[in-house]
């Protein structure tokens, strides 16, 4: 969430930048404005009441005691008895006072959860994902295409589509034996691969409530696309970044305990709607699936060396198993809501002619920060909020798609090196 402080003084280029994003920011920026201006008259007008209403009493108390102390005892009743009708009538405007200020507080608030983040100056314009930026494109592609996944999943047995649509329906499919051990084995070589690389493994639950949610700005933006368990108002999980980044709400992080480096496996949910054609095919699109995560929490100045250093340690990830892939720049009109610069990893797929998304490595500046009131203490005891990034490291679903498409011989799938000691098989017959 931005701040009214970053509105009030750079209102032109917060409608500037925004408009990036493809978000007309002009009218609600100026009812920020006006809104808070308000709330600032009314906050000082019961500041100042208060400060009157103290003083009166105060006032009343030493002569009322005065009075006392001279035997005037009828004229000191009656200064209490005056004290405190005055006192009854600051009481009650200082109650109106009190509930404009928190009419306007939360009139303000409605208008701040409607704008965007700011994209960086690095996000190119654009549309769709059409006007991303390749920034870079590694392998060598596939040139023969061979079966698609959701065919040799079936020769080899190893993904039961129709299974998993009997037991819940499309988009949760079963995965058997050697495709049960390739799960496994990913899970486990991303989490070592983090571990190796300074990251604090976490299991957080699979649930969260409606603060947690909104935290990360998952609500209210995208609540559409969540599974809401009802007679808990909770929310299955669309990734780990939401309960992992969620430990440290409502917190001041000491200095000397940043970075904070998380990764988490966990499976994420959801409901993909609007989803339709050859996109949601076998494994490219599911409702149910799994993907290791990994966050980090830094100071302001060093997120975007934070950002690059978390691109570098997905690429090593996607290298490891060989697979052709190139690196996007995200534009305005691709990111996400929350996002101030996004990268997107993707691996090419011959079999399906295409690029499939398996990463995303995001800055969010300062703010999930702001609304997670997550911030830390500066060596001169300023409190300052802090930044929060986060990537996949890495989904499975087409992860395991690009291996079983790009890998297919006449004997079966070959099995990438570095992923062996983890299935303890080289091929899928």
């Amino acid at each position: 969430m931005l701040t009214v402080k970053t509105i009030e003084n750079n209102r032109d280029y917060v409608v500037s930048r925004l408009k990036v994003k493809g978000f007309d920011a002009a009218q609600v920026a100026d009812e920020i404005i006006v809104t808070e201006e308000m709330r600032r008259k009314k906050q000082t007008e019961l500041e100042t009441l208060f400060a009157v209403q103290n003083r009166v009493a105060k006032e009343a108390g030493v002569r009322i005691g005065i009075l006392k102390k001279e035997g005037k005892h009828e004229e000191a009743e009656t200064v209490k008895q005056n004290a405190a009708e005055e006192s009854a009538k600051f009481k009650a405007r200082s109650a109106e006072l009190e509930t404009e200020v928190a009419r306007l507080e939360k009139q303000l608030y409605d208008k701040l959860v409607l704008l965007p983040n700011l994209p960086h100056e690095s996000v190119p314009e654009g549309k769709s994902s059409e006007n991303n930026v390749t920034v870079k494109e590694s392998g060598t592609v596939p040139t023969s295409a061979g079966q698609p996944h959701w065919e040799l999943a079936a020769k080899y047995g190893i993904i039961d589509f129709e299974a998993g649509n009997k037991l819940t329906g499309a988009g949760f499919p079963v995965y058997t034996g050697k495709g049960a051990k390739l799960q496994r084995a990913l899970i486990s070589m991303f989490l070592d691969h983090n571990i190796e690389r300074g990251y604090l493994e976490v299991q957080p639950p699979l649930m969260v409530n409606t603060d947690s949610g909104f935290g990360t700005g998952q609500l209210p933006d995208k609540e559409g696309q969540m599974y809401h368990v009802t007679a808990d108002d909770f929310y299955l999980i669309p990734t780990a970044e939401v309960p992992v980044t969620n430990l440290y709400r409502n917190t001041i992080v000491a200095e000397n305990e940043l970075p904070v480096r998380l990764t988490a496996y966990t499976p994420c949910f959801r409901r993909e709607a609007g989803s339709y054609g050859k996109d949601v095919r076998g494994l490219n699109r599911l409702h149910q699936f799994d993907k290791v995560e990994i966050v980090q929490i830094t100071r302001p100045e060093l997120s975007y060396g934070a950002l690059d250093e978390m691109v570098a340690h997905v690429e090593e990830l996607i290298v490891k198993l060989e697979l052709p892939y190139r690196i996007l720049r995200l534009c305005g009109g691709d990111i996400s809501f929350n996002s101030a610069l996004t990268y997107d990893f993707e691996v090419y797929s011959a079999a399906q002619g295409r690029w499939l998304e398996v990463s995303s490595v995001s800055n969010f500046e300062s703010f999930q920060a702001n609304r997670l009131k997550l911030r830390y203490k500066t060596q001169q005891k300023k409190t300052e909020l802090l930044h929060t990034l986060n990537g996949s490291s890495l989904a499975l679903p087409r992860i395991v798609a690009a291996l079983l498409e790009n890998n297919q011989t006449d004997s079966g799938i070959a099995i990438p090196k570095a992923l062996v000691p983890y299935t303890g098989f080289d091929i899928i017959q």
